[in-house]
Formats: structure tokens, sequence, C-alpha cells
């Protein structure tokens, strides 16, 4: 059952949907590239570690709501009132937030002769998108040092909620493809895709004048939604997390019952 929607299915955006999907595209662009990048060039997935700390704002992403619970007493347990009984109170049970190592997962592009590095592929977590928060840091971090390097940034961001990497946007849209060459830093290539659009295919760059390799995002897009059966556990009747704008939830609404899931 393929997605009904022409590009990004905004349901795939759900934050319990979300980080299968984001493994799902990493998995899927290496399986892209690396039959036509080798054999001089190779693509492996790697992680970028970071350590999210207990007032980090980009930890409710993935911590979680805090919750608080009494203790279950069963009635057998439970003692019949006295005037001599001396009563314990019971206390409630809150989750102990503690500081998490985050792993979060990018593919690099590597000269298989010399092993260096030649182009990091970003495709953005929502807590890459929270000011202030320990994601967002280590992803921006990350970024500033590609950026003084000789290597390739590619950052895909199919996230429509939070603050984007690169301001100012110059056409505001629901998600963006940026592409920094690394010989070409004040020229950022960007994709603005709207809602509505077909994802684009854009060119990875790799090394000297070798020519940049296609990169087929709604093809991509397309295998990931089959591959990992989303069509079965999405719930079109209701609206996406987050919602869209009121003209793209109309659309939508159309959209959908013409293809009869609403």
């Amino acid at each position: 059952m393929p997605s009904p929607f022409p590009g990004m299915d905004p349901y795939l955006e759900a934050p319990d949907l979300w980080p299968d999907v984001h493994l799902e595209l990493i998995s899927k662009i290496r399986s892209a590239l690396n039959p036509r990048i080798l054999p001089n060039y190779i693509a492996r997935v790697e992680t970028r570690v970071y350590i999210s700390r207990e007032d980090d704002p980009g930890r409710k992403l993935f911590a979680g709501d805090v919750s608080v619970e009494k203790p279950a007493q069963s009635k057998a347990h439970r003692k019949p009132k006295s005037l001599a009984t001396i009563e314990i109170a019971e206390p409630i049970i809150i989750p102990q937030l503690m500081d998490d190592e985050i792993e979060e997962a990018r593919i690099e592009i590597k000269d298989r002769k010399t092993n260096t590095l030649v182009t990091v592929i970003e495709v953005l977590s929502p807590s890459n998108k929270v000011r202030g928060s320990e994601g967002r840091e280590s992803f921006m971090e990350k970024r500033r040092e590609i950026m003084a390097s000789e290597v390739h940034w590619v950052e895909i961001d199919l996230l429509r909620e939070g603050a984007p990497s690169v301001v100012p946007i110059l056409k505001p849209s629901d998600y963006h493809i940026f592409v920094s060459r690394s010989d070409d830093r004040r020229h950022i290539r960007c994709w603005p895709v709207d809602l509505r659009q077909k994802l684009p295919v854009i060119g990875i760059p790799l090394k000297g004048s070798d020519a940049d390799v296609p990169l087929d995002l709604g093809a991509i897009l397309s295998n990931v939604y089959d591959q990992a059966s989303y069509g079965h556990v999405i719930d079109y009747r209701k609206p996406p997390l987050p919602p869209l704008t009121p003209a793209n939830a109309r659309w939508a609404k159309r959209l959908l019952r013409q293809k009869k899931l609403r």
C-alpha cells in the first residue's frame, strides 16, 4: 500500500513513529548510494553521541511524559482501621530521569583508498530542531566542524515542527534539503519543498571532478513506506501530529477522501 501523499507523508512525523522512519531513511539512503559510488567510495552509517541532561529542553522528545504512580495494594493486604493502628503514609512513585547518552545516526561517504571523509548526510531528528537542547547543540557543533573542513554537507529536514538550522529561509516551506559543497561554502543549495509537492532528486557531491550522484528522495521515501508497512499502522481518519496549517488540512482531507482513507 503506497502513501496517499505525493511527497512527504505528514503522518510519518508522529513522535511515536518518526524514530523508526528516521532509521529506515538512513538505511535506504545508504543502500541507494553504495551501488552508485563503489568502488571508489563507500557509504557507512555512523553515529554522533551526546549526553542529554535532566534539564535538556529536547528531553521530552525521547524521555516521554513523567507520570506519577501510586503503589498498588490488594484488598487482601489491607488491614481494618482501628484506633490503636498507626498508619504509614504511602509514597508516590516518580520515575527518575537520569542523564542519557543519545546516539544519532548519519551517513558518511569515504574515499576507499585513503579512508578520508568526503561527504556527511544528516537526516534531522526532532531534537535537532529544539532551540537550547543538547541535541541541537550537538548537531550544530558537528555542522560547524564540517563547514570549516573540506567535507561536503548534506542536510535533509523532513520535519515541519521546530527551528530550521539555516536562516534566513528565502522561501517558507514545509520541508528543506540543503547541500553545502566544500569548494563553495558561500552558496548553499536549497530545495524548499511543500507538503503538496514531490520530494526532489538531489545531487550528492563527491571529490574533485567526480560527478554528483543523484539521490531520488521520493523513491527512497516510497521504498521506506512500503518496506516498513506504515500504511497498516497509520490511522488516516485522525489528523496528523504535528497538526497541518488550515489550508493544508483542508487539502489533505480532500486527498484522503479521494483515496477512501476517510
